[in-house]
């Protein structure tokens, strides 16, 4: 396989919603170093600074999760090109806002947040179908290059945002951002993501939708490790992204050039890890990549809390992109590339509730406890926190599902009902009766235990396994799903990896006896 980052970018759909994304990623960090430098020139606040980032990654904790359902559900081209449209528009009053000389400090956080409203609604279905194009063997390369793009736009981005700052005042800046979210809209026009396959299943509503991807992610060991991780990966890091405005001021002595430049540097080595990270994970395993740029980015922190010779801070900043991009983009396609496709949209959108749910929290806490505690020792306190999770390790191991993990499996049993229930219809309990060998009971309980997992990130609510007390040779497997729609969608949801546990289940059957399934329906 290929590890070279460019191989992705062969694919010429690809290549150009790549190329078109970056456009974008370069004006959202334009528009958020404009309006985190002008609410210090406003307020002077630390605490509202930091806010900025909490306005922009906000509405990622708030809104992604639904978003992401409805990215599995309906239509994404629509869905992005709506939420795309919806921004140009908060932009453009942005921009006007600020040139006329009529934008607060309330409407400048109102507004980004509005745009960060419209970047969660559209960012799992465009995160999910910019890969389509991309054999699967090359998703974690086009994760990368798309996270190169990212972290090359907050090296470009605020840097142009800084001089265009100094030079014609924020309100131009958000003015360009309107043409970039234009340029973004129309790559989706260009290149519309792929329609989902078509399905005589009932189609799942947003509630229950979403409730079908938080069991998904409680109960698969492999996303919640991954999800668990980021949460305290971004936590702790969002501390210095959040005060790198008052870093610049305080540390530095800087002006908007100044904040620019470091925002440039920290991009800049995410770039250049983004390069070399395809040969490290063929070197080294996920937990070592995330647990190296644990080390690197807490002390990367304590260079920003203690020191304020430049040459050696804008070093630092680049080391500490370089960090981020590491652990973020390695987490990112662990989670994507281990996700069935059925969930796979929510899947990317639990990982962004994740990573910039608790980057906006984080963000808020780390400015409050600046404006009280000082900024060292903010940026003291966030490291230690950084270093910390590397306690993580071993509760919380790191892996990439294999294709047997992801793949549709066959059903073992044809469904066999009289009269099939509405789909609403329920709950449903269903009944899987076992006769085994003898003597091979504890063998036998600690294979069908596996199934308990599987059953319950598919949909089911609740799992038991019991023994027959008039012939202790025979159990029963007991589920209860919600609805009929939701046990049609568990079926169909069941992958290799689970086809491979029944089978070993089965394989405990005594001789000439067959597993027996029966459906019940709740009647009162």
């Amino acid at each position: 396989m290929s590890t070279s980052i460019w191989s992705p970018l062969r694919q010429p759909a690809f290549r150009g919603l790549w190329l078109c994304g970056a456009v974008f990623f370069i004006g959202s960090g334009m528009q958020s170093m404009a309006a985190a430098w002008l609410m210090i020139e406003l307020t002077g606040s630390s605490f509202l600074a930091a806010l900025v980032q909490t306005a922009v990654f906000m509405p990622m904790f708030l809104l992604a999760l639904p978003a992401g359902v409805l990215a599995d559900t309906t239509d994404r081209r629509r869905l992005i090109s709506g939420a795309l449209l919806a921004q140009v528009a908060a932009c453009a009053v942005l921009a006007l806002l600020v040139l006329s000389g009529k934008g607060g400090a309330a409407s400048v956080l109102f507004l980004v947040f509005v745009c960060g409203c419209c970047t969660a609604v559209l960012t799992p279905a465009w995160n999910s179908s910019v890969i389509d194009p991309v054999p699967r063997a090359e998703w974690p390369l086009a994760i990368t290059a798309i996270s190169i793009a990212y972290n090359a736009a907050r090296a470009i981005g605020p840097t142009l945002a800084g001089l265009l700052f100094a030079w014609a005042g924020a309100g131009w800046v958000f003015a360009i951002t309107v043409f970039t979210t234009l340029v973004m809209w129309e790559s989706i026009r260009r290149w519309p993501p792929r329609a989902h396959p078509p399905s005589n299943l009932p189609p799942e509503r947003l509630w229950g939708g979403t409730l079908s991807g938080l069991r998904f992610a409680w109960h698969s060991r492999i996303i919640l490790a991954q999800l668990v991780r980021v949460m305290a990966y971004s936590a702790a890091g969002s501390a210095l992204w959040a005060l790198l405005p008052v870093i610049a001021q305080r540390q530095l002595g800087a002006g908007a050039e100044g904040f620019g430049l470091l925002m440039g540097c920290l991009g800049t080595g995410a770039v250049i890890s983004g390069l070399m990270i395809g040969r490290m994970r063929a070197r080294f395993s996920l937990d070592r990549i995330v647990a190296a740029a644990c080390v690197v980015f807490a002390v990367v922190m304590l260079v920003a809390a203690l020191v304020r010779v430049p040459a050696l801070m804008y070093l630092a900043m680049a080391v500490g992109g370089g960090a981020w991009m590491s652990a973020m983009s390695t987490l990112n396609a662990a989670t994507q590339g281990s996700a069935p496709p059925w969930v796979r949209s929510r899947a990317v959108a639990m990982h962004i509730v994740a990573a910039l749910g608790a980057f906006a929290m984080g963000s808020a806490f780390w400015g409050a406890v600046s404006d009280i505690a000082g900024l060292t020792s903010a940026l003291v306190a966030a490291s230690v926190l950084m270093a910390a999770g590397l306690l993580l390790v071993r509760p919380f191991p790191l892996r990439v599902g294999g294709d047997q993990d992801v793949t549709q499996g066959t059903p073992w049993d044809e469904l066999f009902v009289e009269a099939e229930p509405a789909p609403e219809a329920g709950p449903v309990a269903v009944e899987v009766g076992y006769r085994i060998r003898p003597n091979e009971d504890r063998a036998f309980l600690d294979a069908i235990s596996k199934m308990k997992a599987p059953r319950r990130r598919d949909g089911a609510t609740f799992w038991r396994v019991y023994r027959d007390l008039g012939e202790p040779s025979r159990y029963v497997e007991r589920f209860i799903v919600e609805s009929w729609a939701d046990y049609l969608h568990q079926r169909a949801r069941a992958t290799v990896a689970d086809r491979t546990i029944e089978t070993e289940v089965r394989a405990y059957l005594a001789e000439g006896e067959s597993a027996r399934m029966s459906h019940y329906i709740a009647e009162r």
